[in-house]
């Protein structure tokens, strides 16, 4: 099933994933029909020729002990596998969402020698005190609290001597296993290699301090002006490196510490509002979220506000991604399982083979199962649950972004129900939704949204037209007999021919309006004559005429 790459020191490493794994219970892998040809693998096992996979539940365990054992890229797999639940079973997302990522800390002197390389000079030119005690200690990296010469309080995170050279043997391995069972029978149901990329991408973006730094930069100006409600740290630059970040040091109290919060005086109801509104703001209006909101990397500071931290992991949702899930949004209040299916095809989630039948069928009990509940009464968790099970059971392929939002949701629903037993998430998001809509599909002007509307409706028909041709094929190839009667096509075509003839009137005149604007400050004496521009309007304002006229004389039926 795997494949050495060519270094020769990935060797030893390989025959160490492979004893760790089998040691875990993963043995019987190496005895599948799908490695009988990877020869290195068995000349690396040690144990007994035939071995019984241990049940679902039990493997799981040996999973998260064996991704434990490997080390801190495996940890960080694991930790990233736990969020997509369309990949595993639900018992592998339990036991993988236990990862934690802590580590015993290195010795203060040798992250002292590491700071000194990075900065060019000795911490205490630069620092009036550094804590040898780090506040955290990750696989990564460890964080020390420190004053500036000036006396202003900042926090330095620094990155592990030689982490870098470790993950990037790690990354070299699994990029070669994951070729390998890209072959496998497995590969027809599983990216494996788009998985290991997108993987490496965001491991060596957490390893890219400049990056964490310029992620926290885009965020505090995302917010500029409602610090009331969210405080990002500052970053200081001219201390920073590739892997040493320094930054303000915030301070408040956690918001999973509710003793403090109530000894503090603070207003959880307002609280949960706040990390609901800044959080979601983050993911549906800006496309651009921290994707890490557990409950340590929130502070609650005067005036129920939240300060922020930890900025390596963060989430991308472009215009297509929250068109798309607005379209899967309308279609699910809908009730239209025939048009939910199309929306998730029409993004590539539906495999060719899919049982459309049976997608259908599941797909209409979730939705009749939530029809007419009152909103505060769903739950993210129970709701990501259920997506979860019929994704995996259909072999769906979502977005990876999808289930990073999914997970960032059902996190902060989390936070907000510590918080107040009363706290509803879809409430809470509502506003925001609503600006999403306002934003991607009613620009100002009726007639704008009109035509962009149409031109939707349009493209969305066009775009089902194959698939609907692909089903009828395929009924025609099982020889299953289907009718379909045309009546009166001259009088379709020639009503289908003055649509389109509307139609492209409708887009000339749009121009045309939309460009007046820009043209007329164009109009100078020395330039362009506005004697010119009125000219070429009089065969635009007779089109419009023209469209007029056809539209309110048009048959209704």
């Amino acid at each position: 099933m795997f494949a050495p790459t060519r270094s020769i020191r990935h060797l030893q490493r390989y025959s160490d994933i492979v004893a760790i794994f089998a040691r875990h219970g993963f043995g019987f892998l190496v005895h599948r029909p799908e490695t009988k040809s990877r020869r290195w693998l068995r000349a690396s096992w040690r144990g007994p020729q035939k071995i019984e996979p241990p049940s679902e539940d039990a493997l799981a365990v040996h999973f998260r002990t064996a991704l434990e054992e490997l080390g801190p890229t495996f940890i960080k797999f694991g930790q990233i596998l736990s969020t997509r639940a369309d990949l595993l079973p639900p018992p592998f997302i339990v036991e993988l969402s236990k990862l934690v990522d802590s580590v015993s800390p290195e010795p203060w002197e040798v992250m002292r020698a590491l700071l000194t390389r990075e900065l060019g000079k000795p911490p205490e030119e630069v620092f009036a005190s550094i804590d040898p005690q780090p506040m955290a200690s990750a696989s990564l990296s460890q964080v020390h609290a420190g004053v500036l010469q000036d006396g202003r309080e900042v926090v330095i995170k620094i990155q592990r001597p030689n982490i870098a050279s470790v993950i990037d043997t790690d990354l070299e391995i699994m990029a070669s296993l994951a070729a390998s069972a890209q072959t496998t029978s497995l590969g027809n149901f599983y990216d494996f290699m788009g998985i290991a990329d997108d993987f490496s991408f965001t491991l060596r973006n957490e390893l890219d301090y400049q990056r964490e730094g310029r992620n926290a930069d885009r965020l505090r100006e995302s917010f500029s002006g409602q610090e009331h409600l969210l405080h990002i740290p500052k970053v200081y630059w001219e201390l920073s490196a590739q892997r040493v970040l320094v930054m303000e040091r915030i301070r408040g109290i956690k918001i999973s510490d509710i003793p403090a919060l109530d000894a503090a005086g603070y207003d959880r109801h307002k609280i949960s509002l706040n990390s609901a509104s800044v959080t979601i703001k983050q993911v549906l209006e800006d496309g651009f979220f921290h994707a890490d909101p557990h409950a340590g990397n929130y502070l609650i500071m005067p005036g129920e506000a939240i300060g922020l931290v930890d900025f390596g992991k963060v989430g991308y949702l472009r215009d297509k991604d929250r068109m798309d899930l607005i379209r899967l949004y309308i279609v699910a209040i809908e009730m239209d399982v025939e048009g939910l299916i199309d929306q998730l095809a029409r993004i590539g989630a539906v495999r060719e083979d899919v049982d459309r039948n049976r997608l259908a069928s599941d797909l209409s009990r979730f939705l009749n199962k939530y029809n007419g509940v009152p909103i505060k009464y769903i739950r993210a968790r129970e709701l990501t649950d259920e997506i979860t099970t019929i994704t995996f059971r259909h072999r769906l392929r979502l977005p990876s972004t999808w289930w990073l939002v999914g997970q960032t949701i059902v996190m902060l629903e989390g936070i907000g129900l510590q918080l107040d037993p009363d706290f509803d998430v879809f409430n809470a998001a509502e506003p925001h939704v609503k600006t999403l809509m306002k934003n991607l599909l009613l620009p100002n002007g009726s007639w704008v949204r009109s035509v962009l509307m149409d031109a939707n409706n349009w493209g969305e028909m066009l775009h089902r037209l194959p698939r609907v041709g692909n089903r009828m094929m395929e009924r025609l190839e099982r020889n299953e007999p289907f009718r379909m009667e045309i009546k009166d096509t001259d009088h379709i075509l020639a009503r289908l021919d003055r649509l389109v003839t509307r139609l492209s009137l409708s887009l000339l005149v749009a121009a045309f309006v939309l460009g007046l604007p820009l043209l007329i400050p164009l109009t100078t004496p020395d330039s362009l004559p506005r004697w010119i521009l009125l000219l070429g309007m009089i065969p635009i304002i007779g089109a419009g005429i023209w469209l007029g006229w056809s539209l309110l004389n048009t048959p209704k039926k």
